[in-house]
């Protein structure tokens, strides 16, 4: 049997959301990676449901850039940062292709943890060419070095079902002082429930958990303000049913 999680502080949360009282601007910016591109095509589409907020893929939502068409993204994260438009500084340099800042995004640090832990309650779908996912990225608004991220999990759609396979782990993108390691891991239950996922990094480790137990330990963990991003992609062209859905529940954070 998997080690059990420690357990939650019992100090007060830094941050916590369960999104009864709507969307709260003071917590979550409902954009995807908005420095990227531009207004209409970062734009979150999301609606507010038993259980929680709603992220929503719909039939008439555009491509997150026409570059990397097909893709769609609903998405809210606790951070922005870029450079002027036209420059290659902003958080998340994920692509190697030429990124280049279309709408600047000043600094809005609402939730950047550098440590600590998070508890985040999700439901997946199953809706084809899905995958709901979440991460902590660097902010890079320090410096361009701090670019790691811990893959809190992704999910893909055609993965779920009476068991559910997940991806995990540490990226290092533009950050030479860690390593990328990604596993997959099968957990033993339909992950169209609510379940709650867990993330406690600092003093150079990474425990990722679910559902109260551990599922990886990785010995290299950031060290700089990281900003908390859950999203719903739709890879591939339009098909199937609309709109496609995942639900976020409550997302409770320790510093």
């Amino acid at each position: 049997m998997a080690e059990l999680l420690p357990p939650r502080p019992s100090s007060p949360p830094a941050f916590t959301d369960d999104f009864t009282r709507g969307l709260d601007a003071e917590k979550w910016v409902p954009h995807y990676l908005p420095h990227w591109t531009v207004p209409e095509r970062s734009a979150a589409r999301f609606a507010f449901v038993e259980g929680g907020l709603q992220l929503r893929i719909e039939h008439d939502q555009l491509d997150w850039r026409p570059d990397d068409a097909p893709l769609r993204v609903s998405n809210l994260q606790t951070a922005t940062y870029s450079g002027p438009v036209g420059s290659t500084a902003g958080t998340h340099r994920h692509r190697d292709d030429g990124l280049v800042v279309e709408t600047h995004t000043p600094p809005r640090l609402l939730f950047t943890p550098c440590r600590g832990r998070i508890d985040l309650t999700v439901a997946a779908g199953t809706d084809q060419g899905c995958m709901l996912a979440a991460w902590l990225v660097g902010t890079e608004h320090l410096s361009e070095t701090d670019a790691g991220e811990i893959c809190i999990f992704e999910i893909d759609a055609s993965a779920v079902g009476s068991t559910t396979r997940v991806r995990t782990g540490i990226k290092s993108h533009h950050d030479t002082r860690l390593t990328t390691d990604m596993v997959e891991v099968t957990l033993p239950f339909d992950a169209r429930r609510p379940h709650t996922w867990t993330v406690i990094w600092g003093d150079g480790e990474t425990i990722i958990g679910c559902e109260g137990r551990v599922v990886r330990r990785f010995a290299q963990a950031p060290d700089y303000p990281m900003v908390l991003m859950i999203d719903l992609f739709e890879i591939g062209g339009p098909a199937g049913a609309y709109p496609k859905t995942a639900v976020i529940g409550e997302v409770t954070a320790w510093d």
